[in-house]
């Protein structure tokens, strides 16, 4: 074998000694082609991508903008990228830590980088709406609570520079930070913002990205203002300074032309009127209340109007109007499926009528609100409403049993006798079958609304006593 080989070699050897000079520079071409071919399966990586892997995130976002010829674009980037490193640095809570840092955040550097240089690239032509159009953008963009303060500074930064803070979107900017500042409970900073946008937008003709007047969108935030600065002199009873604020909340929603905004403006107004103690005035503006959430056909605003209004009835001691809004604020509820509402009215009548002493009537109010409560799973009201149906029916009970100790009727000793035979297991008085029929139902109610909490896993929460 090792004989043929050499023969085979010895004749390629002879063959190539009688190949032309021809032949040996086509196959040495042929060759060259082949080496050719085999270099571009690897291809040489460029030190720009080598760059992309060996630099940080942030140096190559830095190094682009500097690269594109935006200088300012970079040094503001980079003095955010600062800023977020000295908040940091000085946070004493540990929430910022909690953080993504920054500059490891490739989408928000990304976003900063584009519509900065696209900023920059604006200002270099004078092109002023184009520049607050890009940093409005930019505010309305970091939404997220961390990001709070990279807002305000892109809100600001467009709504305070000289140059254009007249355009549109510097007019929507100020109503921007009104909200935001508002979020914040920094009221008087949201004050001042939201007069300013109203000062630059006062013909109305300005619109934000959808289509709401700005000097609208502004006097809402200041109504937000006046509300929220009333609540400090409400919490300690100084009912005249809050009503003055309320007041001029009020005219101030009516100004910004929202309905909505104006009965809350209006229900605020009947609560502090009513926590003064003067409820003629508290009734009048429930009762504006009540016409506007008609119109609106909001079910919710108006069964809150209805339950004020029943409270200022209340204490003025008009009964019988209380009990005609307590059973409005029920039928509202009941046909608008809003169950926790229908469950606080049913509450209130069972405790309307104990107290004047119709405890079958509170009984059986009672009980609908403990069939609410079993619907709704809410186990605190569900144990309220148990003791109150035991108390009322017990009340009901003691009721008859007194009469008719006090009784000389033969029909009132043999219904005590029948009484004292069964061991109280039937009701009392002449409809004593109508009282067992009453007590049987009840029960079954019982029972039922302990089904429906097994299926929802809340009886594992009740007291031992009442399973």
């Amino acid at each position: 074998m090792n004989a043929a080989v050499t023969q085979q070699l010895t004749t390629n050897s002879d063959k190539q000694k009688k190949m032309s000079p021809y032949s040996r520079m086509k196959q040495e071409k042929e060759f060259l082609q082949i080496g050719s071919v085999s270099d571009k399966v690897a291809p040489i990586i460029s030190k720009a991508e080598i760059s992309l892997f060996r630099n940080s995130l942030k140096q190559n976002i830095c190094v682009e903008l500097l690269q594109q010829g935006f200088h300012r674009s970079f040094s503001e980037l980079f003095f955010l990228l600062g800023s977020d490193a000295d908040r940091r640095s000085v946070d004493e809570t540990g929430s910022v830590w909690l953080q993504t840092p920054l500059d490891e955040q490739l989408d928000k550097l990304e976003t900063m980088k584009l519509h900065l240089s696209l900023a920059e690239r604006a200002e270099s032509t004078c092109s002023w709406t184009v520049v607050c159009d890009q940093r409005l953008f930019l505010g309305q963009y970091f939404s997220a609570p961390e990001d709070v303060w990279l807002s305000l500074y892109f809100l600001h930064s467009c709504a305070d520079r000289e140059l254009g803070r007249h355009s549109r979107p510097a007019t929507e900017a100020r109503a921007c930070l009104a909200e935001v500042y508002l979020q914040l409970g920094d009221l008087e900073q949201a004050r001042l913002q939201a007069e300013l946008c109203i000062q630059q937008a006062e013909d109305g003709s300005l619109l934000d990205l959808a289509g709401r007047p700005l000097r609208l969108r502004a006097r809402k935030a200041l109504w937000g203002v006046y509300s929220r600065l009333a609540d400090a002199p409400l919490n300690a009873a100084n009912y005249n300074k809050a009503l003055t604020l309320l007041h001029k909340g009020y005219s101030i929603a009516i100004e910004s032309e929202d309905k909505h905004i104006e009965w809350e403006a209006l229900y605020q107004l009947g609560l502090t009127y009513q926590s003064a103690g003067d409820h003629d005035t508290a009734r009048q503006y429930f009762n504006t209340c009540m016409q506007i959430c008609s119109t609106l056909q909001d079910a919710d605003g108006l069964g809150k109007s209805y339950k004020a209004m029943a409270k200022s009835n209340e204490n003025k001691g008009n009964m019988h109007d209380t009990l005609l809004c307590l059973e409005k604020l029920a039928d509202i509820s009941g046909s608008n499926g809003l169950q926790h509402n229908l469950a606080d009215a049913n509450m209130c009548l069972g405790k309307i009528y104990f107290s004047t002493s119709e405890y079958s009537r509170a009984a059986d109010y009672f009980l609908q609100g403990y069939d609410v409560a079993c619907q709704l799973g809410d186990v605190a009201l569900l144990q309220k409403a148990q003791v109150l149906v035991a108390s009322a029916r017990a009340h009901s009970l003691r009721a008859r049993y007194s009469a008719d100790v006090a009784s000389t009727s033969s029909a009132a000793l043999r219904r005590l006798v029948d009484w004292k035979e069964t061991r109280g297991r039937q009701g009392l008085g002449t409809d004593s079958t109508d009282a067992a029929t009453a007590g049987t139902d009840s029960l079954s109610r019982h029972h039922a609304g302990e089904t429906h909490l097994q299926h929802k896993g809340f009886m594992d929460t009740c007291p031992r006593s009442q399973k």
